[in-house]
């Protein structure tokens, strides 16, 4: 889950970062308000889960608190990459003397943690480590040690820190190891860390992202969701506990496991290419168990899906047998009802498949089509979205 820059405030302050004072606005007058309170410069930055905000518009000064409501009234509204800003943060105004830049994240290449940092940081991080990547530190973490200060000073020194300021950052950069830590993320981000005119080290502007998996560890996490603006199909597949992903296709597809599902959605890309460039409309991986329950839950959330045309089920029987999967198929079915209009292509294999494609056969149901490899199933699905 990704937040906004103001959760990521909150959460530096809560851990001991530096921050500068912030205040939420949904309205041009709350942006007025929270000027007011204040006081002195200010700035008004849109909240959206994306980069480039400065560029577009989206972080504007303002000197007074009228400035704050124009700029607010600007902002609210405004189209920033296809998000659509419904709220502002009017944050207190810095001297900025220098910007830095530092992060963490997961590393699920080396399966370990990475710091990257630079002496250089700014709105131009991104073209600063393309065209001159020795300013950008690359630091591997050992997550058995973390960031520690006697770490943190190497990785300060890597992203070519002057000595006078190596000690005022390395304390920073442990706490923002310990937000990545203690709230289970997958990266901390801040751009521009800064040096102010006082000689402070501030976090002007978080990015942090959290690791889903680890909620239950962390019930508080749920009142950082944004469920305003979350897809509905998906927030409909989260309550019913199923890992799904909706995509931009046509073809829906269900499967029992991650791998197998990604496997799936290239065949069906590539089948898709042969007829009229049908692609994928979802990931949704049942996982293990594929009862009635957990099939008809799967298929609502895919039918419902107005873009969906046809539905590929993709099953390999292990632990979970054909025959078992056959059944859920046919009683999901049942209890969807007339809620069942689009053709699904049922593709088994494995533990019983036999007796599974049995079932399947017997029961007739004029939307079931069943195949017997990947490939067909993957061609038949294509074949029957472009149809619809």
């Amino acid at each position: 889950m990704d937040l906004f820059e103001y959760q990521a405030r909150d959460l530096f302050e809560q851990h001991g970062v530096p921050v500068l004072a912030g205040i939420v606005a949904d309205t041009p007058e709350q942006a007025r308000a929270a000027a007011e309170r204040l006081g002195g410069v200010t700035v008004v930055k849109a909240q959206v889960k994306v980069g480039g905000r400065g560029k577009a518009g989206g972080v504007k000064v303002a000197k007074t608190p009228d400035d704050a409501e124009a700029a607010a009234k600007a902002i609210l509204g405004m189209d920033i990459k296809g998000h659509t800003v419904h709220r502002v943060m009017v944050a207190a105004g810095a001297d900025i003397k220098e910007e830095y830049y530092f992060s963490v994240l997961l590393d699920r290449a080396n399966r370990s943690y990475l710091s990257l940092a630079s002496f250089e940081g700014g709105m131009e991080i991104e073209e600063l480590a393309v065209t001159r990547p020795e300013a950008l530190a690359r630091v591997e973490v050992d997550p058995s040690e973390g960031v520690t200060l006697e770490k943190a000073v190497a990785i300060a020194r890597a992203a070519n820190f002057p000595a006078e300021l190596v000690e005022k950052v390395a304390p920073v950069f442990v706490k923002l190891y310990e937000v990545y830590t203690a709230e289970d993320a997958t990266l901390v981000e801040v751009n521009p860390l800064v040096l102010t005119g006082g000689g402070d080290i501030v976090a002007l502007d978080g990015k942090v992202s959290l690791d889903e998996n680890a909620d239950f560890r962390h019930p508080e996490h749920a009142a950082l969701e944004d469920k305003a603006s979350a897809d509905p199909l998906e927030a409909k597949a989260k309550a019913a506990d199923l890992n799904y992903v909706k995509l931009d296709g046509e073809v829906g597809v269900i499967g029992n496991g991650a791998g197998l599902v990604m496997s799936t959605l290239d065949v069906v890309a590539y089948a898709g290419e042969r007829h009229g460039g049908v692609k994928p409309a979802n990931f949704l991986d049942i996982g293990g168990g594929a009862s009635a329950a957990v099939m008809a839950a799967g298929l609502d959330v895919i039918l419902g899906d107005p873009q969906v045309k046809s539905v590929f089920v993709n099953v390999f029987g292990g632990i979970t047998a054909c025959d078992a999967v056959a059944n859920g198929i046919v009683q999901a079915l049942g209890m969807l009802g007339d809620a069942a209009t689009k053709p699904l292509v049922v593709r088994l294999d494995g533990n019983r498949v036999e007796e599974g494609r049995r079932i399947l056969t017997e029961a007739a149901h004029p939307l079931v089509t069943l195949a017997l490899t990947m490939d067909d199933g993957a061609d038949k699905a294509a074949e029957l979205a472009a149809a619809n």
